[in-house]
């Protein structure tokens, strides 16, 4: 999801939009990184003021891992045909097949960006073109996303996303090919976007990463449990870059002690008010809390997942806004459990590996995502 860790502090670009449990013997619950096949969600009723635009690719798309992985994240440019400007209300994605889409995000493009993924597009054989981390433009803003569990949360209808006309989108996805017997099969996945022509109150996001540090079991043994073989091996995978994220994030939250529960603190570079979260982890996460001015007085837990379902990454609007100051703290703290390989059928083929930040399913991430508007 974007270049999570390639920031220094906070991150903020434009969207729209578990305490560790004793292991047993079989898989847990809401671990099973393919959500079930459903229907769209009944679209709740227009405001007054909003249309509907539905978008979907523009041809099926069948997904192959590169560089010997089971992970593929092809970026597909679409256009919403925006001949004036808009706000983005409300958007609901619909994978159209769900045995191998992991998750999706949509980045907004203006004329240039467009211009230059045309160009992507164009030079890369087949339909879209490979973007592990972002979009692979640059200078784009994330404007939508979805994770299994995730449908349209509607906000208060005062804020929504500037859309200027000519804007295209580009949607990246995230193909994971773990436990699909056979052939994958196609994809053509849509999304119905929720728009008005009102000028509203901007929101942004801000996303709180922290590391991963997961070493092998006691029972566990093989090359890749040494961390630096593990780490070369993301890099393999997914590119530099990719590789590069495990050494930033240690340099910008220190290093951690290797162990199941990791945390970094983030201080605002401003004032703003967070109005909802959600938190993103794989198949070994098992807890994420997200903090405001952990043990200070005044300390509140803003988000607290104790019992992480990778199937339910819906989003928790909060309560009541609340404000944050420049210089306020923000703690995300992730416990994720190696236990967890061997029961569940997508993981325990694999060879045990030191688990660190990367970009595939057999990776892990640690991510809190907070809806911000900037005050």
């Amino acid at each position: 999801m974007n270049r999570y860790l390639r920031t220094a502090a906070l991150l903020l670009v434009v969207v729209l939009l578990a305490s560790c449990g004793a292991a047993t013997t079989a898989a847990p619950a809401g671990h099973s990184g393919h959500p079930a096949r459903s229907a769209a969600p009944a679209a709740a009723p227009l405001r007054d003021g909003e249309r509907f635009v539905n978008l979907t690719m523009d041809e099926p798309y069948r997904p192959t891992g590169p560089n010997g992985g089971t992970d593929d994240y092809r970026c597909f440019l679409i256009d919403p045909r925006l001949a004036s400007r808009v706000s983005l209300t409300g958007a609901q994605f619909q994978p159209q097949n769900t045995e191998v889409v992991h998750h999706a995000i949509f980045f907004r493009l203006g004329p240039e960006q467009a211009a230059n993924a045309r160009k992507l597009d164009d030079k890369t054989p087949g339909q879209g073109w490979t973007c592990f981390g972002d979009e692979g433009v640059g200078e784009s803003s994330w404007v939508t996303h979805w994770a299994p569990g995730t449908n349209e949360t509607l906000l208060d209808a005062r804020y929504g996303y500037d859309l200027p006309p000519g804007s295209r989108l580009v949607m990246q996805v995230h193909y994971n090919l773990l436990g699909v017997k056979g052939e994958p099969g196609t994809d053509k996945s849509s999304i119905r976007l929720r728009v008005t022509d009102r000028v509203l109150r901007p929101l942004e996001t801000a996303l709180f990463a922290a590391p991963v540090e997961l070493p092998c079991t006691p029972q566990e043994s093989g090359p890749l449990c040494d961390r630096a073989a593990a780490i070369k091996d993301v890099g393999r995978r997914f590119g530099a870059e990719i590789q590069q994220d495990v050494g930033e994030t240690e340099q910008f939250c220190g290093r951690k002690k290797p162990g199941p529960t990791q945390y970094c603190d983030q201080r605002m570079e401003g004032p703003a008010v967070i109005h909802g979260l959600a938190g993103h982890m794989h198949l070994l996460g098992r807890s994420i809390k997200v903090e405001l001015n952990p043990g200070k007085p005044g300390a509140r837990t803003l988000l607290d997942v104790p019992e992480y379902n990778f199937d339910d990454q819906a989003l928790r609007v909060l309560p009541a806004p609340v404000d944050v100051k420049k210089g306020d703290v923000v703690r995300v703290t992730c416990t994720h459990d190696a236990k967890l390989r061997s029961m569940l059928p997508q993981l325990r083929e694999l060879p045990p590996r030191y688990v660190v930040w990367g970009a595939g399913t057999s990776d892990e991430m640690c991510l809190g995502i907070a809806i911000v508007s900037l005050t």
